[in-house]
C-alpha cells in the first residue's frame, strides 16, 4: 500500500481507540514492519484540536483535512493545525474546497476560481475535490494550470464574504 489513511478522526475517544494497544496504530505500524506499507495519515474535517492531538502523538505522513475561506470563522483547521503539519512536512491535503457548493454565494465566494486558489494559497500538497461531470474535472484541470497564489489581502477578502454564511458553509463539521 503507498499510503494507509486513518479515516475521519473526530473526537477524542477516537484518537485513544486509534492509539490504543490494538488499535489502528499497531496495525499500521505492523505494516511498516512487514513492508507492505510506505506512508500513514490521518483524516478529519469536524475538530482540528482532536487531528492535533493525534498528529503530535505520532509521525503520520500524509494529512487530510478540510479548508475553504470560511475556516477561519469556527476552530479554524487553519490556524490549529496546518501550522503543526507544515512544520512535522507532513504531505497535507485539502477536502471540503467548495464545501459541495454551501460556500458559494451572489455576495459571496462566487467561482471555483476563489475556492480553489485560496486553498491552493496554503501549504497544500493537494486538494480532493468533488465533480459531478467530466467538465468540472475538465475546468478545475485549468484552474490548477492557471493558478496564481493570493496575496494576503485577497485571502482576507474571501473570508471577509464568507462571514454571514459561514456556519452554513462549514456544514459537515457536524453532519459527517
Amino acid at each position: 500500500l503507498d499510503l494507509w489513511q486513518l479515516l475521519n478522526i473526530q473526537t477524542d475517544f477516537d484518537v485513544d481507540l486509534v492509539f490504543s494497544r490494538e488499535g489502528a496504530v499497531k496495525a499500521i505500524e505492523s505494516a511498516h514492519t512487514q513492508g507492505i506499507l510506505r506512508f500513514a495519515g490521518i483524516t478529519g474535517h469536524k475538530d482540528p484540536l482532536v487531528l492535533r492531538r493525534a498528529i503530535e502523538q505520532y509521525p503520520f505522513d500524509t494529512i487530510l483535512m478540510a479548508l475553504n475561506a470560511a475556516d477561519r470563522h469556527n476552530a479554524s483547521f487553519i490556524d490549529h493545525l496546518l501550522p503543526i503539519a507544515v512544520e512535522k512536512q507532513m504531505g497535507i491535503m485539502a477536502m471540503k474546497v467548495p464545501s459541495r457548493g454551501r460556500l458559494f454565494r451572489q455576495t459571496g465566494v462566487r467561482t471555483m476560481v476563489q475556492a480553489m486558489s485560496y486553498v491552493l494559497t496554503l501549504p497544500v500538497s493537494t486538494a480532493v475535490i468533488g465533480i459531478s461531470s467530466l467538465g468540472e474535472l475538465e475546468d478545475n484541470i485549468r484552474i490548477v494550470r492557471e493558478f496564481k497564489p493570493l496575496t494576503q489581502q485577497e485571502m482576507a477578502e474571501l473570508e471577509h464574504l464568507t462571514a454571514p454564511y459561514f456556519a452554513d458553509a462549514l456544514w459537515y463539521r457536524d453532519h459527517m
